[in-house]
């Protein structure tokens, strides 16, 4: 039931080293990562030297909150495509997965259009309702109307490389990125360097970079004589996958959008102690940073990985997986917390060498960083969760532990107490609360048994326990 059909180039997960698979899956993902926030700084980088600040300020700064709404809620999406494509080629099921690869790419062919439209019309408004200062906003318009045309081919790539994803080739969508990553910053030399066409030549290149890797993407699926073929002339929607994508792609896009919500609200706090604590806090994102594109990578494997083996019925392998997933993420943030903890001083050094700055910073550090720890159930958890097709309850629990356990803490406690460590306890505050939550529903709720129920082809007599 749940071996590869004939004819399939993907990756079978749902046989082998539990370990193994989920570090093969982890790797590419989080190369991949790590290209994206390349691709995504090229712009203000660049920019900034060539231009001024600007338009510094419009590329790097007032565009990117809209932007990000944009990209969250489809990167959600094409996650709810991976774990049904996923779900429906582990249970071996290869004539159902056409017609979730075609009506992927139709609802990013829509949805594309859709946001570009509803971007162009509201980003003017959306801009002046951020405050966006007079000498910033020309720019910011020049550039966010360009970008919004990218739309529909970052959409095409997303939902392409969550459907490669889901049958276990991690390496295609990385090369892609890569290739595009550096197309873009090429083309942002010679276009805002050569050609001092400033933030308009910046636009150009990210969506011409943007629609490279989406004709990859799709020359691959094309190309392949897979069952995950994709064939333009199909392009349709098909009702049960569409409602499936929805269900888990919606959730899983919102979540981001309350992360950055309430993210906001951190940084208007941070605001208000000052330059020197900004800048400290600035620093210590950009190192921080890397502890969430690992947490992030380790969270997707263990979705995709869930999915394949969830639709092949391997509902050990997803209880394995679990448990493979904790230690590995829980090993990496302890030796991560040790190590930047240890080396605080000198990695903020890297930014500025400002004495007060660095003081802050390393405060910063050591009243965040040695809780890592605690968040390692909620992105595991979650990911588990979210890839046997129930993403509602993961972000539920993820709005309500994080983000709104922060927003209550920021607007109640901190008036109380004004200091910054008030302010940075909401951090570790919200990550035990989350896991706590996430331990008790993943062990005493009947979230599997309603999982099972809702998928395609489950029978009662293959039904485990409610509990994993």
């Amino acid at each position: 039931m749940h071996m590869r059909g004939a004819g399939s180039a993907g990756v079978n997960i749902t046989e082998g080293i539990i370990w193994r698979q989920l570090l093969a899956f982890f790797f590419p993902i989080l190369f991949g990562t790590f290209f994206q926030q390349l691709y995504n700084t090229a712009d203000a980088m660049i920019v900034g030297r060539f231009v001024g600040k600007e338009a510094l300020g419009a590329v790097g700064g007032a565009t990117g909150v809209l932007i990000n709404v944009i990209v969250n809620l489809f990167v959600g999406l094409s996650a709810g495509t991976t774990v049904v494509v996923a779900q429906i080629y582990g249970a071996g099921r290869h004539g159902e997965v056409e017609g979730a690869v075609h009506t992927s790419m139709a609802l990013a062919l829509a949805g594309g259009l859709g946001m570009t439209v509803f971007g162009l019309l509201f980003a003017p408004l959306a801009l002046q309702w951020m405050g966006t200062p007079a000498e910033v906003m020309p720019y910011a318009l020049t550039y966010i109307r360009i970008v919004l045309l990218g739309v529909v081919p970052s959409f095409l790539y997303n939902m392409g490389s969550g459907v490669l994803r889901a049958v276990g080739d991690t390496r295609r969508p990385v090369y892609f990125l890569i290739i595009a990553c550096l197309t873009n910053i090429v083309l942002d030399f010679a276009l805002v360097a050569g050609m001092g066409l400033g933030v308009f030549g910046a636009a150009c290149a990210t969506i011409a970079s943007q629609t490279l890797s989406a004709v990859l993407t799709l020359l691959s699926l094309n190309r392949t004589p897979a069952c995950y073929r994709f064939l333009p002339g199909r392009l349709r929607f098909v009702r049960r996958p569409l409602n499936r994508i929805l269900m888990v792609g919606l959730p899983a896009g919102l979540q981001s959008n309350m992360y950055a919500f309430s993210n906001i609200i951190i940084q208007t706090c941070i605001n208000s102690f000052g330059t020197d604590t900004v800048a400290a806090w600035t620093a210590h994102g950009k190192i921080d940073g890397f502890f969430w594109m690992i947490m992030g990578a380790y969270g997707i494997s263990v979705t995709t990985f869930a999915g394949q083996n969830f639709g092949a019925r391997r509902y050990d392998r997803v209880r394995e997986s679990v448990r493979v997933g904790l230690i590995l993420a829980a090993g990496t943030s302890v030796a991560m917390s040790i190590l930047y903890c240890a080396f605080a001083a000198p990695l903020l050094g890297i930014f500025t060498d400002d004495a007060a700055v660095l003081r802050i910073g390393v405060e910063l550090v050591w009243r965040m960083v040695p809780y890592y720890l605690t968040y390692v159930c909620v992105e595991i958890l979650a990911g588990a969760i979210r890839g046997c097709g129930n993403a509602l309850s993961p972000m539920l629990i993820t709005a309500g532990g994080t983000c709104l356990l922060r927003i209550i803490w920021l607007l109640t406690v901190v008036p109380l107490r004004p200091a910054l460590s008030t302010v940075l306890f909401s951090y570790p505050l919200s990550w035990t609360v989350t896991s706590l939550i996430f331990i008790f529903y993943y062990r005493r709720s009947a979230w599997l048994g309603r999982c099972i129920s809702h998928s395609a082809g489950a029978s009662p007599e293959k039904r485990p326990k409610e509990t994993v």
